[in-house]
C-alpha cells in the first residue's frame, strides 16, 4: 500500500442500496465512490466478489475467480436493450437481501437478457476463446443439467475426460454460453466501476478466502491439488481446534490443499489465483492468513474438530515473485510465533481491531499504544459486532469497566477523544481512535461510521442462516461523510 496515512471504508457490494433486491455495480456504487472520494477516503474495502454458494457466503463459492451474477446491474443491461421496463419492474425489491427469492427469480431475468444478447459478436467470442472462465462455465452447465456435486455426474465428466467435456460443451452449448455471458457482463461492469474509482484516486481493497468450497469448479478442475480420496471425496477438511469459544472446535468442511502437490508445480495455481485477485483489486486481503504458515486439518469423517492436527503450509515460498506491497494479512484469531515470523519476513501489514483491544490486558496487540505503523486498524470487521451493537450488549457494570479501560488508553496515548455514554457516541469515538492510530491505514465499516447497532451486523461466524443479508436503505448522509472528512484532515 502507499506509504502514507490513509483512510478506508468497508462496505460490500451486496449491502449497497438498490432497486432490485441486492446491491449492484450500478448507479449507487458510483454515487458511494464519489462521496468517499469527496470526503478524502482513499480506500473502499469490499468482501469477495465471487458467485456465492452454500449458505450465501462470499467465502463459499463455486469458483474462486468468478464474479457474482447477482451484482450485475439490471439497469445497465436494460441500457443495452436486453431487458424491458416491465421486466425491470418485476425484479424490484427493497429491504434486506432475500437470497432464496434471488435464486428463484434473478437467474430467470438474466436468462431473458441473454436471449436478446448478440453472443456471436466478435468481442464476446474473443472473451470466450480467451478461456478465462472455461472451467466455471463447464461446471455450471453440468450443475444445471445434472445437479448434485461433480462426483454425482457420470464418470467421464466427473474425471474431466476430454470427450465428456467436449460433449457437454456441444450438447448444451447455449447453456455453456449463458454462464460465459454472466461473467462477460460482470467483468464489463466491474472494470468500469473500478476505473471510475481509480479516476477519483480511490482504490479497492478486495478479499480472497484461504480455502475454496468442495462443490466448486476449482476442486473439480484440479483435484490433484487437494487432499481427496480415490473417489474424489475429501479425505481431510479444514477447521480450527477447540478453544475458549468452542469445546469441540470449528469444522469448516472445506477440502485442504495438498501443499506438496502445489510445490511440485511451483504453486502455479495459487500464484495464478493471487495474480487474478491483484488484477481485480488494487489491494488484496488474504483471509485466514495463518493457514499459510500452519493449518489445522481433520479427517473428513469426523463429527467435530477435536481430533485434528496441525500441518505445515507453504510459508514464504508461496510469495516468491509476488507483489507483496499490495497484500494485507488477516492475522486474527489464535496466532503463534510461526505466523508472526512469517508476517515479519514477508513484511505484510496485519490487522488491528479496536473492538478486541479492551480486555484489560496491557500487552493486547490491538491497544492503540501497541499498534505499529505497518498495519491496518479497524474499528471492527464483517465478522463481529458493530461498535454500537457491542456497547448495547453490555450490562451497566460491564459498560463502566469498558469505558474506564478506553479512557485509560486514550490518556496513555495523549488523545483527547470523548467516549460518551450512548452506543452511537461510542461508535463515533472508535472511528476517531482508528483515525488517530499509528496504522498507515484505518478502515471503518460503514455500520460504525453511521453508528448502527447489531441489526446491521453482516455475519455471525459458526451460524447458518441470516448472514450476509444486511444492506443500506439509502447511502449515508452528507453529514456522515463530512464527519469522516474532518477526522481525515485532523489526523492527517
Amino acid at each position: 500500500m502507499d506509504n502514507v496515512r490513509q483512510a478506508g471504508v468497508l462496505l460490500h457490494i451486496s449491502s449497497l442500496p438498490a432497486k432490485y433486491k441486492i446491491g449492484s455495480l450500478g448507479k449507487e456504487a458510483y454515487r458511494f465512490a464519489k462521496k468517499l472520494a469527496k470526503a478524502g477516503v482513499k480506500y473502499w474495502q469490499i468482501l469477495p466478489l465471487v458467485q456465492t454458494g452454500y449458505g450465501d457466503s462470499p467465502y463459499q463459492s463455486v469458483s474462486c475467480t468468478s464474479g457474482n451474477p447477482y451484482f450485475i446491474d439490471l439497469d445497465l443491461l436494460a441500457g443495452q436493450g436486453l431487458l424491458t421496463k416491465k421486466e425491470l419492474a418485476a425484479a424490484k425489491g427493497a429491504g434486506n437481501v432475500d437470497y432464496g427469492a434471488l435464486y428463484a427469480e434473478r437467474y430467470q431475468t438474466l436468462r431473458t437478457a441473454f436471449s436478446r444478447f448478440a453472443f456471436d459478436s466478435t468481442e464476446f467470442r474473443a472473451y470466450v476463446d480467451e478461456g478465462k472462465h472455461e472451467d466455471y462455465a463447464l461446471f455450471m452447465t453440468a450443475k444445471t443439467v445434472y445437479g448434485g456435486t461433480f462426483t454425482d455426474w457420470e464418470e467421464g465428466l466427473c474425471r474431466r475426460e476430454e470427450g465428456a467435456l467436449e460433449k457437454l460443451r456441444t450438447d448444451y452449448h447455449e447453456e455453456y454460453l449463458f454462464w460465459q455471458f454472466l461473467q462477460y457482463e460482470f467483468d464489463l461492469q466491474w472494470k468500469a466501476l473500478k476505473h471510475y474509482c481509480n479516476s477519483l484516486e480511490l482504490k479497492i481493497i478486495g478479499d480472497i478466502p484461504l480455502y475454496v468450497a468442495y462443490d466448486s469448479a476449482d476442486v473439480w478442475a484440479h483435484p490433484e491439488l487437494f487432499k481427496l480420496d480415490e473417489n474424489l471425496k475429501p479425505a481431510k477438511v479444514a477447521g480450527v481446534p477447540p478453544d475458549y469459544f468452542s469445546e469441540t472446535g470449528q469444522l469448516w468442511g472445506n477440502p485442504v490443499f495438498d501443499w506438496a502437490a502445489h510445490k511440485k508445480e511451483n504453486y502455479r495455481w495459487w500464484r495464478g489465483r493471487l495474480a487474478h485477485a491483484l488484477e481485480t483489486y488494487d489491494v488484496v486481503r488474504i483471509d485466514h492468513f495463518r493457514g499459510l504458515d500452519r493449518y489445522y486439518e481433520v479427517n473428513a469423517d469426523e463429527a467435530t474438530a477435536v481430533n485434528g492436527c496441525w500441518q505445515d503450509g507453504p510459508k514464504d515460498e508461496l510469495f516468491e515473485g509476488v507483489d507483496k506491497s499490495r497484500i494485507i494479512a488477516e492475522d486474527l484469531g489464535e496466532m503463534d510465533d510461526g505466523v508472526r515470523s512469517l508476517i515479519a519476513r514477508t513484511g505484510l501489514p496485519g490487522m488491528k481491531v479496536l473492538l478486541f483491544a479492551f480486555d484489560g490486558n496491557e500487552d493486547n496487540a490491538f491497544l492503540p499504544h501497541n499498534i505499529a505503523t505497518n498495519s491496518v486498524c479497524y474499528t471492527g470487521t464483517h465478522d463481529n459486532d458493530t461498535v454500537a451493537g457491542y456497547v448495547k450488549s453490555l450490562t451497566p457494570e460491564e459498560f463502566l469497566l469498558f469505558r474506564s479501560r478506553v479512557a485509560k488508553e486514550l490518556k496513555q496515548c495523549g488523545l483527547d477523544i470523548k467516549l460518551g455514554r450512548t452506543p452511537e457516541s461510542c461508535s463515533k469515538a472508535f472511528v476517531e481512535i482508528a483515525m488517530a492510530s499509528k496504522s498507515s491505514l484505518a478502515v471503518v465499516p460503514v455500520q460504525d461510521l453511521m453508528g448502527l447497532d447489531n441489526s446491521a451486523r453482516m455475519n455471525h461466524p459458526g451460524t447458518n442462516g441470516g448472514n450476509w443479508v444486511w444492506r443500506l436503505k439509502k447511502l449515508p448522509s452528507n453529514a456522515v461523510f463530512a464527519r469522516i472528512g474532518r477526522l481525515i484532515k485532523k489526523y492527517r
